[in-house]
């Protein structure tokens, strides 16, 4: 089987997002298993391959299938969209946010064409997005919009645990609002369906509990009583392989440790704790649920440290490698 065609956008031009892509094209490790298509500006990457020290040769392509995959090419679409004698790394610039949304709308464009296999994405800026006039906040917010996907679901895996989340980005008061029977039965089957899709079809998903103990019978809350422990054996009754609730205080050990295939995190500090405290550096978000993959970096723009050459390109070698690793089955 030949390798996969991974797109990969450059992120905010005034991050780091350009001297990862110019490092990981450059490891042996991404050239082993990816043909990398960068798309990007190609003054961007000429000055990003300078400022990292790396070997490479700067190919302009139209199509991903007329790159040169030598080892040493890195191969661009170069969308020419940044005015480098205007540029200024680490600053928050709407032209950059521009940028950076049509690169990511290029390789999606690219993905939903089936000219790439899958797409790995590196740091935005949500303040230049905004000062661009783009109205999204994210990447899984634009992933959503622009592949019609209404909820996309993301999942992090780090040295293998895989970890999904019922909510994200709310408060703690207003994601107990969120922990309802239905709503876990709808989310673990739609994260079964998105694991078969990457081919992992054997084992068994662990729900996390809510309170310590897992609330203790409603000694220490109710939720696990009234809404958790009832979606989790109506699951069980319809066939499905989960298990729960499980202390959040283990549960995530034993998923490391290869008891459950996956675990569903309830709420967005509980899962990434867990991940990032597990390996920080190759704590890999995937976004499930959607016509095509798409996996990314779990770091921001970093524009302290944006043009010193000085980032580690580690996150984004596992990006690529997460992507290549289970485009084969995604892509089937």
């Amino acid at each position: 089987m030949g390798k996969s065609y991974i797109a990969v956008p450059i992120g905010d031009p005034a991050g780091v997002g350009p001297e990862i892509v110019a490092k990981s094209v450059a490891s042996k490790e991404v050239f082993d298993v990816a043909n990398t298509v960068v798309i990007g500006d190609k003054k961007v990457m000429e000055q990003a391959i300078r400022i990292s020290g790396v070997d490479l040769k700067i190919n302009v392509i139209e199509e991903p299938e007329d790159g040169d995959y030598s080892e040493g090419v890195l191969n661009i679409i170069d969308l020419d969209n940044i005015n480098i004698d205007e540029f200024e790394f680490g600053k928050v610039n709407g032209k950059c946010g521009k940028a950076a949304f049509a690169y990511i709308a290029k390789s999606i464009e690219l993905a939903n064409a089936g000219k790439v296999d899958a797409v790995a994405t590196t740091p935005i800026n949500k303040e230049s997005l905004r000062a661009g006039d783009v109205n999204f906040i994210g990447h899984t917010e634009i992933f959503g919009e622009l592949t019609n996907t209404e909820d996309p679901l993301t999942m992090f895996e780090t040295n293998g645990m895989r970890i999904f989340f019922l909510t994200r980005h709310v408060s703690l008061r207003d994601m107990l609002d969120l922990i309802k029977k239905d709503r876990i039965k709808d989310y673990v089957k739609r994260c079964l369906i998105a694991l078969e899709k990457l081919g992992v079809k054997e084992g068994t998903m662990a729900i996390a509990g809510l309170n310590p103990h897992s609330g203790e019978h409603g000694l220490f809350g109710w939720e696990e009583v009234n809404e958790i422990t009832p979606a989790i054996e109506e699951l069980q009754a319809e066939g499905y392989n989960v298990v729960g609730p499980i202390g959040a205080d283990s549960v995530f050990h034993q998923a490391a440790i290869g008891r459950y295939n996956s675990v569903l995190s309830l709420y967005h500090d509980q899962g990434h704790i867990a991940a990032k405290t597990l390996d920080f550096e190759k704590t890999i978000s995937i976004t499930n649920g959607m016509p095509i993959l798409r996996t990314s970096v779990d770091h921001g723009t970093a524009f302290d440290i944006a043009g010193k050459g000085v980032v580690s390109a580690v996150s984004m070698i596992e990006a690529i490698l997460l992507a290549a690793k289970y485009a084969p089955s995604f892509t089937k």
